[in-house]
Order: structure tokens, then sequence, then C-alpha cells
């Protein structure tokens, strides 16, 4: 199930990963998919290209221009392919279970119904060098912002949340007054990381990437002119 980013060609840069600054970010302190049991090999989800996290300096910088004391919090970051692997089995089960399916006694038809609900929001965790999950790339990252409270801001929808509310414009046209609120803390997380550079996931509100094969595909994908995205898959040293 390849997905249309996935054609876009990676010339690799070969920047290294470099851990996100606990002293500028929030850190999601476990991280959120090793509480679930995901086994990251003694390492830390916390760590981007070198480029990606200047860039995200910048985003906070923009932040604090827009809402100052608020903060970007970091949900994860750099996802080994075995993480990808285990939650995209966890998500499955989870699909499975809502609907009432036993995930070991499924039909064809119905694991492949399964199966799309999942990578709605899941990359598929190739160990295809022409095809890595964007989060293995160090270039993407899933974030949120927390107010001058050191309260997570209500954004209308969790992360990962399998539902429509993920879109990033699911409130937009919403007459509610609380809605709007929540399009508007979703259009200062945006404000802030295009700030950076940053490219919003098209489905996801909370995931944004530099440099990756999707960045490439959603500055070009209605351009005629090739570029080739500078971060493929990569490894801690």
């Amino acid at each position: 199930m390849e997905k249309p980013y996935q054609k876009i060609p990676i010339q690799e840069c070969g920047e290294e990963l470099i851990p996100i600054p606990d002293d500028i970010f929030i850190l999601e302190n476990p991280p959120p998919y090793q509480k679930l049991g995901a086994d990251y090999g003694n390492k830390s989800p916390y760590y981007l290209r070198q480029s990606v996290v200047d860039a995200l300096v910048v985003a906070q910088k923009k932040l604090q221009e827009l809402k100052p004391q608020w903060r970007l919090k970091i949900f994860d970051a750099y996802r080994p392919i075995a993480v990808q692997q285990f939650m995209v089995d966890y998500t499955f089960k989870q699909v499975c279970d809502i609907k009432g399916l036993n995930h070991h006694q499924l039909t064809p038809t119905e694991e492949k119904k399964v199966y799309d609900e999942v990578y709605k929001i899941w990359a598929i965790p190739s160990h295809d060098p022409l095809t890595p999950p964007p989060h293995s790339t160090g270039a993407a990252v899933d974030l949120t912002l927390l107010d001058q409270h050191g309260q997570v801001v209500d954004m209308g929808g969790e992360i990962d949340e399998l539902s429509g509310r993920s879109h990033p414009n699911y409130y937009q046209d919403s007459q509610d007054p609380t809605a709007q609120q929540y399009h508007h803390h979703r259009q200062i997380l945006l404000e802030a990381m295009s700030a950076g550079n940053f490219i919003r996931h098209p489905g996801e509100w909370w995931h944004f990437s530099l440099g990756d094969q999707m960045w490439v595909w959603l500055q070009n994908s209605s351009l005629t002119v090739a570029q080739k995205a500078k971060y493929g898959g990569v490894f801690y040293n």
C-alpha cells in the first residue's frame, strides 16, 4: 500500500540525529509509545536531524511572539522501524476491539478494512530505503502546545486519534464557539511551525515534517519540477 509521497526520490544528505534540547522544549515523559510497551532499545525518541532541530527553535520563537510564555510540547519524534511496527500492530488490535473483531480470526476482507483504518494515520513500517516511514527519517515530529500555566492546550482531539477530528481543518467551518477555539489553537501551532518551514500532514493536526518525502510531495504536488527529499531512513550512531 504505497502512499503518494513515497514516490519522491531521496538524496540523503548525511545529517546526524541530535537530541531535542529539553531546556527549550517540553518532552513527553515517559515517551508515550514506551508506556505502551514499544522497545526503543534503550534509546530516546527525542532526536531529530540537526537542521530540523534548528527549525524547531525558530518555530518556538515564533510561538513566543504569538503567545508569550506558550511552549511547544514534543510528543514523538524519531521512531525506529521496530517501534513503527509495534504501533501498527497495537493499533490493528485496537481497531479490531472497537469493531468487535477477533484479530486472530479475520477474513481477508475484514483484515483489509482494519488495515485501511490503521494506515490512515500510521505509515507502513517499511525497511525499503526508498520508502522509509516519515518518523524514521528524523525529519518528522508530533507535537502540541502548552499554555502560560504549563497546561496542554485543548486542540479538540488527541494525538493519534482515529477519527475525523484528527483532520487539521475539522473545526474550520463550525459556528460553535468552542469548536472555533479548537481551530484557532491548531492555527497557532500551524503558524509557529510554518515559521520554521515545516509543513503539516494533511490528515493529522499534530504531525509536521521538514525535508522528508512527505514535505517535498506537499510542496510540489501541484508542480512539474521534481525535487528530492534530503532525509531518508536514519539510525543512531
